[in-house]
Formats: C-alpha cells, structure tokens, sequence
C-alpha cells in the first residue's frame, strides 16, 4: 500500500527565534496568544540570546527584521578598495618597501634598487594602479537577522565551519532531539540504508570561511586555506549532517532551487518514503545570506528594499523614520525583498514506521509539485510554471481530503517577498486557482512580512508556521501593511493585516524561485493526517499508537526544557566510530556494519524482471 510521509519532528531557528515546539511561530503571533505561552516563548528567546527573561522589550526589539546591528557589521563603514590610478607630479614618485611586499611581476614604470637587506626603493615613473583601502555605506540596512546574541559556532567545536553550516548543525540537531525517539532507536528500527539526508543551500556558503574568502584572498593580499573551497559546496548542509550529526550512510540527495529549495529538497525525501527506498528522511536548508557583497548584489539588482526605497513609501526624506521592522510589505505598495538567514529542518517518516514508534505526528506532506516556466525574456521574471504547481497542489488535496475540505479548510503560505512584480503575479496565481476550484475566500499568509527572505530555508519557514497554525489555531497576519495594493488579485483570496482564528485541515507552500524554480508543497493537519491513518490502519493501531506516543512525547517536552534552560547540547560527533571499510561484513545478499542493528540487503528490486522473460 502507499505509504504516507508524516511529520515526526521540526527544528531550525530563524529571526523569530528556534523553530522547535513552535517557538519560532509564537514569536510572529505573540500578542494572541496567551500569558503563559508569551513567557514560555520569551523564555526560549532569552536562552539563545543570553538575555533575562524579563528584558522583554529588549528579547522583542532583537528579533524579526531590524536595522543591521554593529556587531554583525558596520553598514555606515563596510570595508572595500578604490581603484585609484596614480601619476607622479613630477619625474618620478619614489618609496621605500619590503623586498617581500614587491609584487612577482614588476610595472614597466617602476625602477627597484636594494637600499639594505631586505628592504628596496622603488622609482615611479608614468600612471600606476593601486587600490586604496577606504568604507562605503551600505544602501540597505534592514534584514532578518537571528535573535541577538545567538552563537551558532560557539555551541560545538566550529573549527572555523562557514555560518551556513554552523547553521546547518544546529538546525538538525535541534530538529532530531525534537522527535523524542533516541536516534540511535530509531535506527535499529530500520536497515542503515533506509535513511535519507536532503539538506543544501541555494547560494553555496559565501562568508570568509568559504567561498568568499576564496575568491577574495588573492586580491585582498592573503593566502587561500585548504577549506575555504571544500565546505564552500552548496551540498555541505547534507554532507555535514551525514558525516557529524547522523552517521547516516543511507541515501544522500541535496537539491537546489533557488528560492524554492528547500520544496526541492522536500520533494526528494517525500518520493524516496512514498517508493519505500527511505523510511526516515531529514529534509531541511540552511541559508548565510547576511553580508555586504550579497546585499549588494542583490541592491544592484534592485531586488532589495533600500533605505530610499522605504523612506519614499512613508513619505520622508529623513534616514531616521526609515522603518526597518516594516521593510517587508507583501501584497502592499512596497520596494523589494528583505534578506534574512536562516536553518530548517523536519524529520519525515513513513506512517507504519511512526506508528510502530509511537512518534508525535505533527501533520503530513503527501506530495511535493514542482514546474519550470517555459520560454522566459528574463531570467528573473515569473513565468506559467507557479500556475501548475498551485493548481496540481490544490487538486492533490481535492482528491484525498474532497472538495469541502479544499474549499472551506484550506489556506495558503503565500511566497509573498515584497517585491511590486511578486505582489501582482502571485496574487493573480492564487486568485485564479482559487476561482478555478469554487474557493470563495482562500485564506492568505505572508510570514516574510516578519522573518524576511532566507532564500533556502523560505519555504522550510512556512512549514514550520504552518505546523504553529495547526497547534495554536492562528493565521499570522501581514502586519507591516497599512493597505493593501490597489494593483493585486483579491476576488477570491482573504488577506488581512491582522492575525485570524482559523481551523483548516490543509496548507499549500508555494514557492516561486528565481529562474523559474516554482514549487508548491500539500501539507495536512495533524487531525487529517490521523483520519487518513485510521482508514489504513484501523483504530486499534492508531489507540497502540497513541499510548507509545505520551511516553515519546514526554522525551520530546524533556529537550524542550534542556533548550529553554540552556543546557540543551548540539549533536556534533567529530571523528567518532569512523568506518574505513575494513570493519565490514560483506556477502553476496547483504553488507553488515559495526554500530548499525540491521545490515544492509543486496536484494535489489528492478522495475525490469519482465522485460527478461521476453528476452
């Protein structure tokens, strides 16, 4: 029988604060939740920023999109070189240097003279070039930063890791203690092969520690290291949590698409437990976008929201009423997209494994749409591809929950980056696929509004929200927009500026990835999952589950007590039980591994067996 992907656990953090038991989600509906929940959420807040928990202004005022802060980098006094080229006033321009500082191929113009051991005099004649040490100010100075305060590299021995794979740690890590089933059980469950990582980054890992630094060494005047390439690799967020957080030498499969990539990377772990090559499969994307030369790439490309940009929307001309926490606007009069970093990661399993283990069931993801746009003018522009993608999701879940649930208990993660194209395009996808399927009122969500844009992990965001909505029963609010754009789609789609009470069984993820990467993901309740899982299993397996799952959920609420007090650990297992090869057992039916419960069987199914009786 089919088999159904179910959400057993989630982890990442991101500006909202750790994604876990839907701290991260509390954070963007605060202020309609209950006392008890706001201090339980200022509590997990306080712990990763190494606050009180009765700093509560300052917990609030650090977290979400904000101004840059100082300690991350100056965006008045950002580093960089002029180009200066440089004539002598009169015959010739002399200086004195080390002999080591001389460049390996001399200009035409200079003449090179010893003065004493090791040190030269240099002659000047005619135009040089030199680059002149100088700051610039950056034109954008609002993103989506982490809480303050929180130190991925200081929580396991970092060695110098890009932040994207810090990240990328943490993010698992958290997301694997989450499920409340030691890993080690959980692996003895199954055969070691049968486990999935499906874990990247969309821009490749870009700081000093990587590719960055790599690229700039040589012409900044220092030496490339011997790891700045290596973790640099759009694919090290799956490579790291294989080699130092799992173990894991089952399935590896890192998918990249743009915006949309982490829908891509859930596709791949989806399909892998619905064709039963995995049964556990830990999906996730980790994005390090926040420094200056990315920005300002993207501010060339006029894709981000400057401080002009903003200043103009409110109608200022004063830098000081730029209102970096509303520099994200989706569907509203805006000026471009707000860069944020983040981690996400959800541990899938098959639904008779969850069962058996008695795992939480957070919700489920049946499957995964994913379509390229055709012929395109531009690169960047949209194209036709997100109307499949949206339509095929909305049809998935008409076809297994039926129309009434699609139309009166469904809702949308909008992709909803702020930018004028996105709020005209989107709007009219989702408004049309919504007239299309007798939706009169389909109800929209924006959570960039608040955590901005993480690139990867953006739609590994709008899960983690969605799993919030499923628990607490809120919609999130696009609450940055004073009103809505008199250009967008609206005849059939609900957006409101304020949070809503609402009770749905469905969800739809819709991403819209630069180059025409389009993906949108059908996710089901946590009650639709379990009535699916009854009509399979029955109801004596769903009371033998649930009876295993209070004692796992009782393991799960124990690391949440750990992370909240701080004294939760980071997996991170450098150099531990590392297999070469010679420790195997090896035979011509299966493959035994020290440390692993099961091994690993040769019996290969082929899709081919009838072809060679007719051979």
């Amino acid at each position: 029988m089919a088999r159904l992907p179910v959400i057993t656990g989630f982890g990442g953090i991101n500006p909202a604060g750790r994604s876990s038991f839907h701290h991260g989600y509390r954070r963007l509906v605060l202020d309609a939740l209950p006392e008890s929940k706001v201090q339980r959420t200022l509590q997990s807040l306080a712990a990763l920023m190494g606050r009180s928990v009765h700093d509560r202004d300052d917990i609030l005022n650090h977290t979400l999109i904000r101004k840059i802060e100082r300690d991350w980098f100056d965006t008045e006094a950002i580093p960089c070189n002029r180009h200066m080229p440089l004539a002598p006033a009169e015959e010739a321009v002399s200086f004195v240097t080390r002999a080591r500082n001389l460049p390996e191929t001399l200009p035409e113009s200079w003449t090179v003279t010893e003065v004493e051991k090791g040190r030269v005099r240099v002659d000047m004649r005619g135009v040089s070039d030199f680059l002149v040490q100088t700051t610039r100010t950056s034109e954008v100075r609002a993103a989506g930063q982490l809480p303050s305060g929180f130190d991925p590299a200081a929580l396991y021995p970092s060695r110098n890791h890009p932040r994207g794979l810090q990240l990328a740690i943490y993010g698992a890590s958290d997301a694997i203690q989450s499920v409340g089933i030691e890993w080690q059980a959980l692996l003895s469950a199954v055969r070691p092969d049968q486990v999935g990582v499906y874990a990247s980054s969309a821009m490749a890992q870009l700081d000093d520690n990587s590719f960055a630094g790599l690229l700039s060494a040589r012409h900044s005047g220092k030496r490339v290291t011997s790891k700045q390439l290596a973790l640099g690799l759009a694919d090290m967020p799956s490579d790291f949590v294989n080699a130092y957080v799992l173990g894991n030498i089952g399935s590896t499969g890192p998918s990249l698409g743009a915006c949309a990539t982490f829908l891509y990377n859930l596709r791949a772990g989806v399909q892998d437990i619905r064709s039963g090559r995995a049964r556990i499969a830990i999906v996730g994307a980790a994005e390090a976008p926040i420094n200056p030369d990315v920005i300002d790439g993207y501010a060339t490309m006029g894709a981000l929201a400057t401080d002009a940009g903003l200043m103009k929307l409110d109608g200022t001309d004063r830098l000081s009423e730029a209102d970096y926490r509303r520099a994200c606007r989706p569907f509203a009069e805006n000026c471009g997209f707000t860069i944020a970093e983040a981690t996400q990661f959800v541990v899938l399993m098959d639904d008779e494994l969850a069962l058996e283990q008695g795992a939480m069931i957070y919700g489920s993801v049946p499957d995964v749409f994913i379509n390229a746009d055709g012929y395109k003018k531009s690169i960047s522009s949209p194209g036709a591809g997100n109307y499949l993608t949206v339509a095929k999701a909305a049809s998935l879940a008409r076809e297994i929950l039926g129309d009434t649930a699609l139309r009166e208990r469904s809702f949308v993660q909008a992709h909803g980056t702020g930018t004028p194209q996105n709020r005209v395009t989107e709007s009219h996808i989702l408004n049309e696929v919504a007239k299309a399927f007798g939706i009169g009122s389909w109800p929209v969500a924006a959570i960039k509004a608040y955590l901005g844009h993480t690139i990867s992990s953006a739609s590994g965001d709008q899960l983690a929200a969605t799993l919030g909505v499923w628990a607490e029963g809120i919609l999130p609010g696009i609450a940055t927009v004073s009103r809505f754009a008199d250009d967008i789609h609206t005849s059939n789609l609900s957006l409101s500026q304020a949070h809503r009470e609402i009770d749905c069984d469905i969800a739809l993820l819709n991403s819209k990835g630069f180059g025409g990467n389009n993906a949108t993901a059908t996710a089901f309740s946590p009650a639709a999952t379990r009535r699916l899982l009854e009509a399979k299993h029955g109801k004596r397996v769903l009371a033998q589950w649930q009876a295993k799952e209070e004692a796992v959920a009782v393991e799960a609420a124990r690391y949440d007590d750990k992370a909240i007090s701080g004294t939760a650990n980071v997996i991170y297992r450098f150099d531990h039980q590392v297999l070469s090869g010679e420790e195997l057992t090896l035979s011509d039916t299966e493959i035994s591994l020290p440390g692993y419960a099961q091994p690993v069987s040769l019996a290969v199914e082929t899709p081919y067996a009838d072809w060679l009786n007719k051979v």
